[in-house]
């Protein structure tokens, strides 16, 4: 391939078939080569074909990032992609790389940051925190540092914007308004949830895309009939009663009503996790 342009020894830009700018990179790539040269395509490790201004960004953080913290990006990102089975934004090839070389180089100087949403991730982000704490490990494997939890922490967070394409406020918004919902029904039930089991699992899943349908003021389509709504009101009496609690909250404080569906799968929810809970 030909290089467009030379990022550093081991990036350059490129372009494909179809004359859409592509990032490729690999050690020792660009030594000694300049713009209109050609490249061998075995010496090639890694491919990147950005949407325009995301590869642009990109390119300018490759100028002052060494290729290790690149690599180390992308398996962490490689990883992602395979466990969580979602697509993410390409963005997060500028957010991981960019957080990890900071992150390195602060602990390296002994400054650690803390993570107040910390808690909040592990339970509400359970996937995307344990590839921070996968993330973390590789870390130590490579570098024999300890970023600690608060990093693994932060990195689910690259992971969880680049899914829902929002920016990091939206995320904190996000996390505090599932928190809130949680608050209530702990409140309500007067009982700590088991935040290690498979139904608190199931719950905060449901209540991160609920969650995010609020945020965003986009409702589901309502399926759910009255009759059925009814049944589930009598067989799970207390949790429908919470709902409507959350109902009434999230209404004033959101201006968003919900549906019939919303609060039959909520109710489903709840009424599982305190079943768990009273046991």
């Amino acid at each position: 391939m030909k290089i467009v342009k030379v990022l550093n020894n081991n990036v350059v830009l490129s372009k494909d078939e179809k004359d859409n700018e592509v990032i490729l990179m690999g050690r020792g790539l660009a030594f000694q080569k300049r713009a209109g040269d050609f490249l061998e395509e075995s010496r090639i490790d890694k491919r990147y074909q950005l949407e325009d201004e995301i590869s642009r960004q990109f390119q300018e953080l490759l100028v002052d990032v060494p290729l290790k913290y690149l690599e180390l990006a992308t398996a962490i990102i490689d990883y992602a992609k395979e466990t969580l089975q979602t697509p993410l934004s390409d963005s997060i090839y500028i957010s991981v790389t960019d957080h990890l070389y900071t992150a390195i180089q602060r602990v390296k100087s002994g400054i650690r940051v803390r993570n107040i949403l910390l808690w909040d991730i592990k339970r509400f982000y359970p996937d995307e925190f344990a590839i921070g704490k996968k993330a973390q490990d590789k870390i130590f494997e490579q570098y024999r540092l300890d970023l600690g939890e608060d990093e693994a922490g932060f990195i689910a967070l690259h992971l969880v914007n680049a899914q829902t394409h929002k920016g990091q406020q939206d995320v904190y918004e996000l996390t505090e308004l599932m928190q809130e919902i949680t608050q209530i029904a702990s409140y309500y039930f007067k009982t700590p949830f088991d935040e290690d089991s498979v139904y608190f699992y199931r719950f905060s899943t449901h209540l991160r895309f609920f969650a995010a349908r609020i945020m965003s003021g986009k409702q589901l389509v309502d399926e759910t009939d009255e009759e059925l709504l009814q049944i589930i009101q009598v067989k799970y009496h207390n949790a429908y009663q919470c709902v409507l609690k959350i109902e009434s909250y999230i209404q004033q404080k959101y201006s968003y009503g919900m549906t019939n569906d919303e609060k039959l799968y909520l109710t489903i929810h709840l009424a599982r996790l305190v079943q768990k809970a009273s046991q």
